[in-house]
């Protein structure tokens, strides 16, 4: 007989190519859960039922599907439990835990009397693919989830599957993703599942459980008031070719598809640890001005040196590069528009590192493909929401600070004006303006702004007398009428 593959996935992205695949080109036996199997017998499939296999239906409302045992010499399943441990096995979790070694899987627990819907089938489980109930997607963003819908979502049965498969990784492979299926298809085709690639899905499976378990503490602990341990568990994105000096080695952690791990770079090189630093900064200050205006943020240092908001992108661009230009020479752009063939006719006018922007028209990307080194990313507002989070961290010797984000709407209703002159309506939106990207400058930090446009910036200084000496020399004769 074939090998076999035990699938019961939640999300059925992937199942059944992966599945097809298994089956007409490896030989696989498929052994699947209710919901599984419903969508592969539709696909044409051939499949074995858990609770066939088991003799015993699924239970509770489904509660209890793959942790039933197998039922012994044709016992109603609604008696098995006065029979004895002698007469009963867990056929599903002995199937993925059973050694290679063993001549028989388990021989202290055969029986001549096995019922099963194939007494052929073999008792060793090859193959687990599991992936497990949306608990966090369905609790997430919910307030209003009551506590009993969000318990009917913690899954048990796909836990213990994929631990007792990864435990096993000697013997067999564990796939928790979809996005693992056409990788281990490749593997498989080529002959190349050996121990060293189980032993990698095997702590990936552990991963995956770890941020599950983590997932479901938070939100208890949350509706309970408790202060939660902070664990960290963020999957490693990709290898950085050096820190922010050359000899500091460094990495980047992102979610899948999470926030810069979701843009798309349409061309230049591999982004760098500053880079993305710069970028964020960037993004994080365009943020604060409606999509509706025409903004541009130009960055350096995690620090923005020129920001201009107008009724179109290209004049915005430009405003914000001739605010400092000496400064941007080498920066980081983010425009909260689609770049079009003026405003990368604007681009292309001065060396810049990165540009960020919803989205190039062809044109644009026709004008900007002549700099092959700039790089050009696309990041939806989506994928920005998804990663907000509501959690600050900095690193300390031996610990870690964590704060809420600073962002309070920045409204002049709030305000209160000390002085016997009031300001004007021109004055209030260039104070507005002034305030939202003043927040993003470090301390002590000095803007000035007139018109939508910042004239100076002065950032990271010991003292506020040097930054408003800095901003006011880089505005000159233009800070007259203008804002600080």
């Amino acid at each position: 007989m074939g090998p076999i593959a035990l699938l019961s996935v939640w999300d059925k992205t992937g199942l059944v190519p992966l599945a097809r695949t298994l089956q007409q080109q490896h030989g696989f036996r498929l052994l699947c859960s209710g919901g599984t199997a419903r969508v592969l017998k539709e696909a044409g499939l051939d499949v074995i039922l858990v609770s066939d296999h088991t003799g015993a239906p699924e239970m509770l409302g489904g509660r209890v599907k793959t942790l039933h045992p197998l039922i012994q010499g044709g016992m109603d399943p609604q008696s098995f439990v006065n029979a004895g441990f002698s007469t009963v096995h867990p056929v599903i979790h002995t199937g993925i835990l059973a050694e290679e070694h063993n001549a028989s899987p388990y021989p202290d627990l055969q029986s001549p009397n096995t019922l099963t819907s194939d007494p052929d089938l073999p008792d060793r489980i090859d193959l687990v693919v599991v992936n497990l109930y949306p608990f966090e997607a369905t609790t997430a963003g919910n307030p209003e989830l009551s506590w009993e819908e969000a318990v009917e979502v913690i899954d048990i049965g796909g836990p213990a599957m994929l631990r007792a498969a990864a435990k096993n990784h000697e013997r067999v492979s564990v796939l928790t993703a979809p996005s693992q299926y056409e990788t281990f298809l490749q593997a498989l085709a080529g002959s190349d599942v050996g121990v060293a690639y189980r032993r990698q899905l095997a702590l990936a499976a552990f991963r995956h459980s770890v941020r599950y378990d983590t997932a479901i503490s938070r939100w208890m602990a949350g509706r309970l008031n408790e202060q939660e341990p902070l664990e960290l568990a963020v999957p490693h994105h990709q290898r950085l070719r050096y820190g922010e000096n050359p000899h500091q080695q460094a990495s980047w952690h992102a979610e899948p598809q999470t926030g810069w791990a979701a843009a798309q770079q349409l061309q230049g090189r591999q982004l760098s640890f500053n880079n993305l630093l710069d970028l964020d900064a960037a993004l994080a200050t365009l943020r604060e001005f409606p999509e509706h205006e025409s903004t541009a943020v130009v960055v350096k240092h995690t620090n923005p040196c020129g920001v201009a908001t107008c009724a179109d992108l290209a004049t915005a661009l430009e405003r914000a590069l001739a605010a400092d230009s000496t400064s941007a020479f080498g920066g980081i752009v983010a425009l909260n528009q689609a770049v079009d063939a003026n405003t990368a006719k604007q681009l292309s006018s001065i060396f810049l590192e990165c540009v960020v922007a919803p989205a190039f028209t062809a044109a644009a990307r026709d004008q900007l493909a002549p700099k092959p080194n700039l790089r050009l990313l696309t990041l939806s507002a989506e994928a920005v929401a998804a990663a907000a989070s509501r959690q600050q961290i900095r690193t300390v010797m031996g610990g870690l600070l964590v704060q809420e984000p600073d962002d309070q709407p920045v409204t002049h209703r709030s305000w209160r004006v000390i002085s016997a002159a009031q300001p004007s309506a021109v004055q209030l939106n260039d104070l507005l303006c002034a305030w939202r990207v003043v927040r993003h400058v470090r301390s002590n930090a000095i803007v000035v702004a007139k018109a939508g446009q910042t004239l100076g910036i002065g950032a990271g200084q010991m003292n506020r007398v040097g930054a408003a000496s800095l901003a006011l020399a880089a505005a000159g004769e233009q800070a007259r009428g203008a804002v600080l």
